[in-house]
């Protein structure tokens, strides 16, 4: 316990010369799921490496993701992962000023294996460990394929575990304007894509079968969140399993293609027209979209469509950094570090769910 304090300690010191030090490399870890990432960012926006090792074909066989098989891969994979990380980045461990880690949210034990060993690496350089929520994780993700993009502005959050719309007036001053009440854009994508028979993952499925298909089919959703900025997915899941299932109970031919773009159409109309209207209700001209579902074809098409319309500037992430990766939790890092705020001792573990 005491060398845990004493740990701590030294770190607040060296944590401060931080934030007023010109160049800052932070390498970070990311094992929140299904992908173990380790990557090494210079100041926020200069990526140096950012390595993922996948699981998908993994996990496809059963799916969907199953916790323990993750972790277990986590584990296998995440020493060689900072290795290459390091040789890809020309730099020595001894280079490294910070070490970030995504803390929550997500799977625990996927958690735990990224979380134990940023601590390990962290107390052996006797560098500041810094504690990311996954969340601002994949926000930071736009402003390493945007360099010029600063705050204020609007995001749509859409991923696996997040359907959200934010206000971000800086780095860390974030109001949550409205969220899902129930399940979250891509879990609906996933639900319905297996309900199709699509493999997992089941949103670039979706995706792109919905491009051979046409949004004929009318899916009775209930409106009664249109006057608000939040949202619910479960009622459109629903509407196409009850479909699907009265198709298949008599007989009748599945035309999955329309059914996929059906979903597809229904689902994006919400997002974008919540996004844009929440840019206008705040006076802001900048909308960002952050998350696995930001990489949907069609969902940017519309925001790009809406935005020129409105005269909003639009800022989605390059497709490698849509999906989980670490150099996102990198240049989070570094904005936490200028902040002052997320330093972490060694009693840091990991919360399946965090604030947004």
């Amino acid at each position: 316990m005491s060398d845990m304090k004493s740990y701590f300690e030294r770190m607040k010191d060296k944590f401060e010369k931080l934030r007023h030090q010109d160049d800052v490399i932070v390498l970070s870890i990311e094992s929140s799921c299904d992908e173990t990432s380790i990557a090494v960012v210079k100041n926020g926006r200069e990526v140096l490496s950012n390595i993922v090792a996948s699981q998908i074909e993994i996990h496809r066989r059963f799916g969907g993701v199953v916790p323990e098989v993750a972790s277990r891969n986590h584990i296998t994979a995440i020493s060689n992962i900072f290795e290459e990380a390091l040789v890809t980045a020309g730099l020595k461990k001894e280079d490294i000023d910070a070490v970030a880690v995504t803390y929550g949210a997500g799977l625990v034990g996927a958690l735990l294996v990224g979380v134990n060993f940023a601590k390990a690496l962290a107390y052996s350089l006797d560098i500041p460990l810094i504690a990311v929520s996954h969340v601002h994780g994949h926000i930071g993700a736009n402003y390493i394929s945007h360099l010029s993009l600063t705050p204020p502005f609007v995001c749509l959050m859409v991923s696996g575990g997040h359907s959200a719309i934010l206000r971000v007036d800086d780095y860390y001053d974030m109001t949550l304007l409205g969220t899902t009440v129930d399940d979250a854009v891509g879990e609906a994508f996933d639900k319905v894509a297996r309900v199709l028979g699509l493999s997992y993952p089941g949103g670039p499925e979706i995706d792109k079968l919905a491009k051979s298909g046409s949004p004929s089919v009318r899916f009775n959703v209930s409106s009664s969140l249109k006057n608000s900025l939040n949202f619910s997915f479960s009622g459109i899941k629903t509407a196409v399993v009850n479909y699907v299932h009265n198709k298949t109970q008599k007989g009748e031919e599945l035309n999955k293609a329309d059914i996929a773009s059906s979903f597809q159409e229904c689902v994006t109309d919400e997002l974008a027209s919540k996004a844009i209207r929440a840019c206008k209700e705040s006076g802001l001209n900048k909308l960002v979209v952050a998350g696995g579902v930001g990489a949907n074809s069609r969902l940017k098409e519309k925001l790009t469509e809406m935005c020129q319309k409105e005269e909003i500037e639009f800022y989605s992430p390059v497709l490698k950094y849509c999906t989980d990766n670490g150099a996102m939790i990198a240049t989070a890092g570094y904005y936490m570090i200028k902040k002052g705020i997320g330093l972490a001792d060694l009693s840091l573990s990991a919360k399946p769910n965090v604030d947004l």
